[in-house]
């Protein structure tokens, strides 16, 4: 038997729910492209444009005891492929017990009007004026007697979502990522900066090569501190990190049953418990302007923080805490109705407010003596109960007196909770669009402002970062 050529993704999805015999089914078309730059000792070193596909092909089966569900993707999918990986999913989904997450399908016929329309594609024309730029900043770092080192990437993912109850959404996510690290001649001194961007029209690489500069000015001076705990500023991408991890853990089911620092002693969760005293506000909201996510519910897989029947569900602005307040956790449809609270699945961004307008330079001004981080890195678990974190200072540890940064100081290996932090804060910045420096391949669109703890613990010294 022939196979009609199918290459547009909605053929895909459509001739994908067609050929399924299953009760129920779900499938996810997506068409990546990516675009990059690298440089090294201020020169262009490669540059590239990859495309791919992703197909993911989602079967429910209705049994007596209830409802199972199997899940295969694969990339590169041809029309020749397509029956076989529907096979696939249908056979994993009979030969599964009931899936535990089970629920119908989102229903409702909710089309997106570009749902035929061709995927969205990134070139290398996205760096149009960026590269220019850069090359101006390459003769000016020269100058200066520094090296530039860094990577440009830019991906457009086109998300299309068809299920066997008629929704039919797509989704287009641009996401662009800037890292740039200046290096003294010596390689004894290296400072970083790092942007998230949606277009790259609003990177300017003069600004970040200035910044680079001044840091590396204050590494000038060299100064060894002790392990211990130290008033300290950290910058809106070291937050990130931080509150993303968090975010990450605030499951409710985990919470629910004893399993993590949003456990209730006693039993239940701690929604409705302050968090701190600033009136801060972490959330999330698929339509903030410069960091927009996907509207609807998109979910390869099932696990404790999503659920693969929940795909096309509607996404709605979500407070996490509210004026200092734990407001919610991350529920699937299945999870809420464990938990007694409310639907409120995750979102593809994370917003701080609440910190006031002051920059961290004004913040670094009212510091009399503190230390100013640049990132963290290496970032890993400790203790779930306490959501205990461990990691190190990377690029750049300034040791500030009197409102001015005096020198560089040791790296070192930290130990915190972020949500040990946010009880801690004693004051936050001005909330601006910062790049994560540890998540930045998995999570990239986040706004923070600056925070300053009384007391950061850092755990030990480390050498040789």
């Amino acid at each position: 038997m022939t196979t009609s050529p199918v290459s547009k993704p909605h053929e895909i999805v459509e001739r994908a729910l067609e050929l399924s015999t299953a009760d129920g089914c779900v499938v996810i078309a997506d068409e990546q492209s990516s675009a990059n730059l690298r440089w090294a000792g201020n020169a262009l070193t490669t540059n590239g444009v990859t495309r791919g596909r992703t197909l993911t092909v989602i079967a429910t089966v209705d049994g007596s005891q209830g409802t199972a569900s199997g899940v295969v993707s694969r990339s590169a999918v041809t029309a020749d492929d397509l029956e076989p990986l529907v096979r696939a999913a249908e056979a994993a989904a009979r030969g599964a017990g009931p899936a535990e997450d089970a629920q119908p399908l989102v229903g409702g016929g909710q089309v997106s009007g570009d749902f035929t329309d061709a995927p969205a594609e990134t070139t290398s024309a996205v760096f149009a004026d960026f590269a220019p730029a850069l090359g101006e900043s390459f003769a000016q770092a020269r100058a200066g007697g520094r090296e530039l080192y860094g990577f440009a990437n830019h991906e457009l993912t086109s998300t299309y979502l068809g299920t066997s109850t008629g929704v039919r959404l797509r989704h287009d996510q641009p996401s662009g990522t800037l890292e740039l690290n200046a290096k003294s001649p010596d390689r004894t001194r290296s400072a970083w900066a790092g942007r998230s961007t949606r277009d790259f029209k609003d990177v300017d690489p003069a600004s970040l090569d200035a910044e680079l500069a001044r840091r590396l000015a204050w590494a000038e001076r060299k100064i060894d501190l002790p392990a211990g705990r130290y008033e300290t500023l950290l910058p809106p991408t070291a937050v990130a990190d931080l509150l993303i991890y968090q975010l990450w853990s605030s499951t409710a089911r985990d919470a629910a049953e004893g399993r993590t620092v949003f456990s209730r002693p006693g039993g239940g969760t701690r929604v409705g418990e302050k968090l701190s005293e600033l009136p801060l506000t972490l959330r999330s909201d698929p339509h903030e302007p410069g960091l927009e996510s996907a509207p609807f519910v998109i979910a390869h897989s099932s696990g404790d923080d999503a659920s693969v029947f929940d795909n096309g569900l509607p996404l709605a602005a979500t407070d996490w805490v509210r004026d200092g307040e734990l407001a919610h956790l991350i529920t699937t449809r299945h999870s809420a109705g464990l938990t007694g609270l409310p639907v409120a699945p995750g979102i593809g961004n994370l917003i701080l407010d609440g910190g006031g307008e002051r920059s961290l330079e004004e913040m670094v001004a009212g510091t009399e003596r503190g230390l100013l981080l640049t990132c963290l890195w290496y970032i890993r678990e400790v203790d779930p109960a306490t959501l205990l974190l461990t990691g190190l200072t990377r690029d750049g540890v300034y040791l500030v007196e009197n409102g001015e940064v005096v020198g560089e100081v040791n790296n070192f290996r930290f130990n915190e909770s972020p949500v040990d932090l946010l009880s801690r804060a004693s004051a936050a910045g001005r909330t601006e669009k910062t790049l994560p420096r540890e998540w930045g391949d998995w999570f990239t669109r986040a706004a923070m402002p600056a925070l300053r703890i009384p007391d950061f613990n850092m755990s030990s010294v480390s050498r040789g970062v």
